[in-house]
């Protein structure tokens, strides 16, 4: 059996330390910010469905998301406070997932398993598919808040004197076959970051028993399909012209 060189294990070990924070902590922080996340992205999935219900009802919704607790808090200020948690949760969620891969990738040295199940496939993809998600995210405010060519279509019309046109934004940019290829390809790999970090998060909070990984891995998949059927749904009905 091959021993390990004094070299690379002070190496692994002044990683370690140069990282600070324990591995138990960031495991938190990414169990709790990720599904703090899905959280958001069950509600987000819910007002996205209302693109059925016609223009005036999904334009409603918009302008009900600016007027939650009004008079009590200023216009909009519950909708930028949601944001500006979700972004923080996202910074940390990404900076403990870097941490941590990399400690993975020091502990493990050269010398790595190679598994070919799906289950390993889908866990060893969880940063790359983490990646596309985040760069969807920011394609997706550049497009549907923003507004920014030429990530969003041409037609984008911003909020004007309280009238929202959120329903005839998103029908003009999934009318796009990039944009809608974009968005179904990122929800498949949206739905697998689910399915397995749904059973990690689940772990990582104390939840180790048999029935427990059994619960956790169930409601992994039935959440990713979830997403995934009811989100890319809608760029086809879009295509299809069954929602315009």
């Amino acid at each position: 059996m091959q021993s390990t060189p004094p070299v690379a294990a002070a190496e692994r070990a002044a990683l370690r330390t140069r990282t600070g924070a324990p591995s138990w902590a960031l495991k938190v922080v990414m169990a709790v910010s990720g599904l703090t996340w899905l959280a958001f992205v069950l509600v987000h999935l819910v007002g996205n469905l209302k693109v059925y219900t016609g223009a005036s009802h999904f334009d409603a919704y918009a302008a009900w998301l600016r007027e939650v607790l009004v008079p009590l808090a200023p216009h909009g200020a519950v909708l930028w406070a949601l944001r500006v948690v979700l972004v923080v949760l996202l910074v940390a969620h990404v900076w403990a997932a870097a941490l941590l891969t990399a400690r993975a990738r020091a502990a493990r040295g050269p010398h790595r398993a190679r598994l070919h199940s799906w289950r390993s496939f889908v866990a060893r993809t969880m940063p790359v598919t983490g990646l596309v998600v985040l760069g969807f995210l920011v394609l997706h405010v550049l497009d549907l808040t923003l507004g920014v060519r030429p990530v969003a279509p041409s037609g984008f019309r911003a909020e004007t004197s309280g009238t929202f046109f959120a329903h005839e934004n998103l029908v003009a940019s999934l009318s796009r076959p990039w944009a809608a290829a974009v968005y179904t390809v990122t929800m498949v790999l949206l739905a697998g970051h689910v399915l397995h970090g749904t059973l990690v998060a689940v772990q990582d909070l104390g939840g180790v028993g048999r029935s427990v990984r059994a619960v956790a891995t169930w409601a992994g998949a039935v959440l990713a399909v979830a997403i995934l059927l009811g989100n890319a749904v809608i760029p086809v009905a879009i295509l299809l012209g069954v929602v315009s």
